[in-house]
């Protein structure tokens, strides 16, 4: 049930909720909403084979028929407990596929899921939302054990407020994503933040980032000592165009210690 992700930062993906709503500029390209749409037809192919379609049969719920995201979320019970095998040690993106803080996902559901993380320290879980506020509301009745990183999502200085929300998250480690970066920030918020990704949006009708903005914001975290992690240039061919920023790979990572047997090579801080 363990899904290998290709996605520079982590090792694995876990998705015990799929589908979302689209709430800011920077989901307009949404790469989550494209993957569904494509698990869509592989569902609707395996059973038009007699094949049995798997845990892709969950996105026909959540997909409507032009591909896009239908509003709704799916609550996946059958993948909560899926960490708990999983012995090695790993990164671990909660919820690549929707929002774990989606207004229609319970506080029970997400007390379940944070009863998982706490039971599994091998592991560090990277939960990631554009909604702080409501994980901030949340955050006094759930149990943040030390592996679990809480991270928001920014793409341009009018959503600078989303680290507000973040930091009355009880989280240890505090992260933030700035990916689609759409426009410069020259005063991201760094207090009490733990680590800083950037990225430009990948994919068709990819938006333009600018080399300038991804420096401000390098430069800014160096002043602070934030660690910075620039995982791509994106457009059209992310592969092509590549994760070089003035002739380096950025690859800082917070806490190295915090990874336990995660694969140190990632952790080069």
């Amino acid at each position: 049930m363990a899904q290998e992700s290709c996605i520079e930062w982590t090792h694995s993906t876990w998705n015990p909720v799929v589908g979302c709503t689209k709430v800011s500029p920077g989901c307009k390209n949404c790469y989550a909403e494209r993957m569904a749409h494509r698990l869509c037809a592989i569902a609707r192919a395996a059973s038009t084979n007699g094949r049995a379609p798997g845990r892709a049969a969950n996105y026909l719920r959540v997909v409507n028929r032009h591909g896009r995201w239908n509003n709704r979320v799916f609550l996946d019970e059958g993948a909560v407990n899926a960490p708990i095998h999983w012995r090695a040690g790993r990164l671990i993106f909660v919820n690549s596929m929707s929002d774990l803080f989606h207004e229609d996902v319970p506080l029970e559901f997400i007390r379940q899921v944070f009863d998982v993380m706490n039971r599994c320290p091998q592991h560090t879980f990277q939960v990631l939302t554009k909604r702080p506020e409501v994980a901030a509301e949340y955050s006094a009745a759930l149990e943040w054990a030390p592996n679990i990183w809480m991270g928001t999502s920014i793409e341009s200085a009018e959503y600078a407020e989303r680290v507000a929300n973040l930091r009355r998250t009880g989280a240890a480690v505090k992260f933030l994503s700035v990916e689609p970066l759409l426009g410069p920030i020259p005063r991201l918020p760094l207090e009490d933040v733990d680590w800083v990704i950037v990225g430009g949006e990948s994919g068709p009708s990819a938006r333009e980032m600018k080399p300038d903005w991804v420096r401000q914001i390098r430069d800014r975290c160096l002043a602070r000592r934030v660690p910075f992690f620039f995982k791509q240039w994106g457009g059209i061919n992310k592969k092509l165009t590549g994760r070089e920023l003035d002739g380096r790979t950025w690859d800082e990572m917070p806490i190295a210690a915090q990874l336990g047997a995660t694969d140190a090579r990632i952790a080069n801080a």
